[in-house]
């Protein structure tokens, strides 16, 4: 019971509105300073250090030092407190669900059916529902952005989506990429990462093909740490 108690007291601790704000922005952000984060919410350093603080108390959120001006030796400056975003999944769920476990064995059971079938067969027949049911989110991406939705409104809208959908995307201004800071499907993509990646991918071409943001090509970027696929500009023709 005590897991379920500090997973439970872990989620409480968004119910604070600044709080929350402040761990959204780390995790929108990367490693985040207290002046940084201070500043991005309008806040004062001490109230967002005792919120940061609390958020790395409660495991969302982890702390170390290092040099924010990227400089070392004599005169490089003290090394600043910076955060996170942890790496231990924290769920809560009442009454009690599993849904990994069913998860791993369907992808064990599918691998080893690709022995068998063959690897295409597969592939092909995960990666055609992946493929629809990015259709539906990009459906949704589409609506949101309204009609004649001009190529800035539609990126906007995807990301708005991808962030509903607990993406957490991060758009590079320089190149336009828009990278994928979590992978919802961590776990599984650990333990059989071609054929979850290979998913993933598949959805995020449903998705690009019926929002119409054609200027976006999603592709595999392998990287750990963060979901294998990223929103690159597309190719011009």
């Amino acid at each position: 019971m005590k897991a379920r108690h500090d997973a439970v007291a872990a989620v409480a601790l968004l119910d604070e509105p600044t709080r929350r704000r402040l761990y959204e922005y780390v995790v929108a952000h990367g490693d985040s300073g207290r002046d940084a984060a201070a500043q991005a919410l309008g806040i004062s350093r001490v109230l967002a250090a005792f919120h940061l603080d609390k958020l790395v108390e409660g495991g969302l959120l982890t702390a170390h030092y290092r040099r924010l001006t990227g400089r070392t030796g004599p005169g490089a400056g003290r090394p600043a407190k910076v955060y996170s975003r942890s790496a231990h999944d924290i769920a809560v769920s009442l009454p009690t669900r599993r849904y990994e476990l069913p998860a791993e064995v369907f992808a064990e059971g599918l691998e080893r059916l690709a022995t068998t079938v063959g690897t295409e067969a597969v592939v092909a027949a995960v990666n055609e529902p992946a493929r629809q049911h990015g259709r539906q989110v990009g459906n949704l991406v589409r609506r949101l952005a309204g009609p004649r939705a001009g190529r800035r409104r539609k990126r906007e809208a995807l990301v708005a989506q991808l962030t509903e959908d607990g993406f957490a995307p991060a758009v590079n201004a320089q190149t336009d990429t828009v990278t994928l800071v979590n992978c919802p499907y961590r776990a599984l993509a650990e333990s059989h990462r071609a054929l979850t990646c290979g998913m993933n991918l598949a959805w995020a071409e449903g998705v690009v093909e019926a929002a119409r943001t054609t200027d976006l090509q999603p592709r595999l970027d392998v990287e750990l740490g963060r979901c294998c696929v990223v929103f690159a500009p597309a190719p011009a023709a």
